[in-house]
């Protein structure tokens, strides 16, 4: 301790040198771990709010979803990694068509990645859905053979959200924009579904998510959302645009002539 420093100057000089070293050695480790150390990716209210508001939420696919452990892959922006989607389906098989529903039975945080998993997941052997009850017109008990019979072709899939860095802070909205080119969680346009001018024919459409012929544009968006790609040729001296949703082998070609479905095809 530095007490007394006239009865012992050579003490009290050499106390100095060492305060001034330590306040030395203060500032350096200030410039080295910036002061309030800032932190790195998503906190943990982020991720319980995610949780909380994503977890047994309903979308609508609107890719084609592959079997397996890996899914389909889309970067920070939202946008899917096409390549990687189409090797997956040739390798593994198709779990999901584009317009069925997706029920997030998943959330799994990484330090880049954000893996979604819908129906269960592509791990093989996991029956997410075996505890659904069917009604047959009578009671049908979760693990019966009518059951699983109805239930034996289900698959799952997941969605990876790769940002290539650590998780950014994100709300559910956030979540929902970026995973929106494969997930629909809209899932109609209610100005669409309750018109009183639309048939009632077309409403069920919309609803069940799938495009019948007569339906117009607005319909066919209110049912499948957005197209991944749009075709316009002349046909039989009449300009007809195809919609086009999904990748090669699983892709739905739907065909205006003006404003109305003239064609639907599912390959």
């Amino acid at each position: 301790m530095c007490r007394r420093e006239s009865e012992t100057p050579g003490r009290a000089e050499r106390c100095g040198r060492a305060w001034r070293k330590r306040k030395v050695w203060f500032a350096l480790a200030c410039l080295m771990v910036p002061c309030g150390f800032a932190k790195e990716g998503m906190d943990r209210n982020a991720r319980i709010d995610i949780i909380r508001g994503l977890l047994r939420e309903v979308a609508v696919t609107k890719v084609a979803l592959p079997r397996g452990k890996k899914g389909v892959r889309v970067d920070g922006q939202g946008k899917l990694d096409q390549g990687a989607a189409q090797n997956e389906l040739r390798t593994n098989g198709l779990a999901m068509k584009a317009g069925m529903p997706a029920e997030i039975t998943s959330i799994q945080f990484k330090s880049k990645e954000l893996v979604i998993e819908v129906n269960g997941g592509g791990r093989s052997g996991k029956k997410w859905y075996q505890h659904i009850e069917i009604d047959m017109g009578g009671p049908v008990m979760a693990g019966t053979q009518q059951q699983q019979q109805d239930t034996m072709e289900e698959y799952g899939s997941s969605v990876t959200v790769d940002f290539g860095k650590p998780l950014p802070d994100m709300t559910v909205p956030d979540v929902k924009k970026v995973l929106a080119n494969v997930l629909d969680f809209e899932r109609h346009s209610p100005t669409v579904l309750y018109s009183p001018d639309v048939p009632p024919q077309v409403k069920e459409a919309i609803k069940d998510h799938k495009v019948i012929v007569g339906m117009d544009r607005d319909a066919v968006l209110s049912a499948k959302g957005t197209p991944d790609r749009r075709v316009r040729e002349t046909r039989n001296g009449s300009e007809q645009e195809d919609w086009i949703y999904g990748t090669p082998p699983h892709v739905l070609i739907v065909t205006f002539d003006g404003d109305q479905v003239v064609s639907v095809k599912q390959y």
